[in-house]
C-alpha cells in the first residue's frame, strides 16, 4: 500500500514555537501519522483518498522543554485517534 499524506495547514493555538519550528512540527506530524496509518490502518471511508476539511482530536499533554519532533508525534497520535481508529 502506498500512502501519500500531506497536511496543508496545521493550526495550533497557544503553542509557542521558535522561528522554523513550525516546519519541523508539521513534518513530524505527517511522518508519525503516515506510519500509524501504514501500521494500524485507516477507516474505509478514508481509503478512497481526497481531502478531509478537519479532524477532531483529543487534547495532549506536553512536557516542559519537549522537543518539537516529540510534540509532533503526540499531535499525530491524537489526530489518528480522532479519525475513528
Amino acid at each position: 500500500m502506498r500512502i501519500n499524506l500531506h497536511i496543508e495547514r496545521l493550526i495550533l493555538d497557544g503553542l509557542p514555537l521558535e522561528p522554523g519550528q513550525g516546519r519541523v512540527l508539521k513534518a513530524a506530524v505527517e511522518a508519525e501519522l503516515t506510519q500509524m496509518i501504514a501500521t494500524h490502518g485507516i477507516l474505509s471511508e478514508l481509503m478512497t483518498g481526497g481531502a478531509v476539511p478537519s479532524v477532531s482530536a483529543n487534547g495532549i499533554q506536553i512536557a516542559p522543554g519537549a522537543k518539537t519532533a516529540v510534540i509532533g508525534r503526540e499531535i499525530a497520535r491524537s489526530v489518528y485517534g480522532g479519525m475513528g481508529r
